[in-house]
């Protein structure tokens, strides 16, 4: 029995809060949380006992021919309870708590691209399989992340795929902590080494000292060698080597995002990562990369919605 099975239509429709997916995603804190919709949180098949008598026809001797047998089952409810958990254990941000490929907006064909590489290897996943990951490359607020985030919803709530989501710099910054508790950085990053799909966001970010860039190339090394999958997502080109840049003299107002974007424009992956994580990239992932002029989807909907913060009597303008 499918998970979804589960939500009732007494009316004949989907439940009004789940849509039919028996569960609901919530922002809890900082992470995005999942809980069993109160559709489904009384399970008439197994009476919340979690397991189910199924028949069963099988042939064991030819003298006897076939019978029927009882086996007992996993109840479609235990599964649902164990991929809410899967998918709590997945770390995502609050702010992507509700991304999926259907609400993914692109504004560029490679968008569009990276999207679909996506959501083929999200629905042609097979659990417990090597399967080959992707890194998405491009500006601030194209909606990485989002992908990252749908990809690794869909493996767990739809797949039962046990996965992490990390931002690159916040990891860096969990193991400088557990290293004053006495830790190792082996004993955090053992976890994230050992889970079936992990995504790691910004990658590149950082200031590229010797301790990050070992403990990327060893997270990445045990990964690799382990033939576990891993996804990435980072701002910085996916360019074999760098592009001399022509640009004319700046003039105007410019923001400080403008001066890092520019500098950033000038870098490339493979020089913040090394050659050898960049060597094993190539070989783990297929490469989406949007282009420089993608809009930022944060800025634009912040652009599309100042002339709420106007007051319409008097022409005195607010929030400035």
């Amino acid at each position: 029995m499918a998970v979804r099975e589960m939500a009732p239509k007494a009316n004949g429709e989907a439940c009004g809060v789940c849509g039919g997916r028996t569960y609901v995603i919530e922002r809890r804190g900082d992470q995005a949380q999942a809980r069993i919709c109160a559709c489904s949180e009384h399970c008439s098949v197994c009476g919340g006992r979690g397991h189910v008598l199924v028949e069963r026809e099988g042939e064991f001797s030819q003298k006897m021919g076939p019978r029927r047998y009882e086996v007992m089952e996993t109840c479609a409810c235990a599964k649902l309870r164990q991929r809410i958990a899967r998918f709590d254990a997945l770390g995502l941000p609050a702010s992507a708590a509700h991304a999926t490929f259907e609400n993914y907006r692109a504004s560029k064909e490679e968008q569009d691209r990276g999207r679909n590489v996506a959501m083929q290897f999200a629905f042609q996943y097979v659990p417990g399989g090597s399967s080959k990951g992707f890194i998405l490359s491009g500006p601030v607020g194209t909606g990485k992340t989002h992908l990252l985030a749908a990809t690794l919803a869909h493996l767990a709530l739809e797949l039962g795929v046990r996965g992490r989501y990390v931002e690159i710099s916040l990891l860096y910054a969990t193991i400088r902590r557990g290293f004053q508790e006495g830790k190792s950085g082996g004993e955090i990053i053992g976890p994230l080494s050992e889970v079936e799909v992990l995504a790691i966001d910004e990658m590149g970010k950082g200031r590229g000292s010797p301790f990050e860039m070992e403990t990327l190339d060893e997270l990445i090394a045990r990964r690799y060698n382990a033939g576990r999958t891993t996804l990435f997502a980072s701002n910085y080109s996916l360019e074999p080597e760098k592009r001399a840049i022509r640009s004319a003299a700046p003039t105007g107002y410019r923001t400080t995002e403008d001066a890092r974007s520019a500098v950033r424009d000038t870098e490339i992956l493979r020089e913040r990562v090394g050659e050898r994580i960049y060597s094993r990239l190539c070989e783990l992932c297929t490469f989406v990369e949007f282009p420089k002029d993608t809009p930022d989807r944060r800025r634009t909907r912040q652009e599309m919605d100042a002339p709420m913060h106007h007051s319409t009597g008097g022409g005195r303008t607010l929030g400035r």
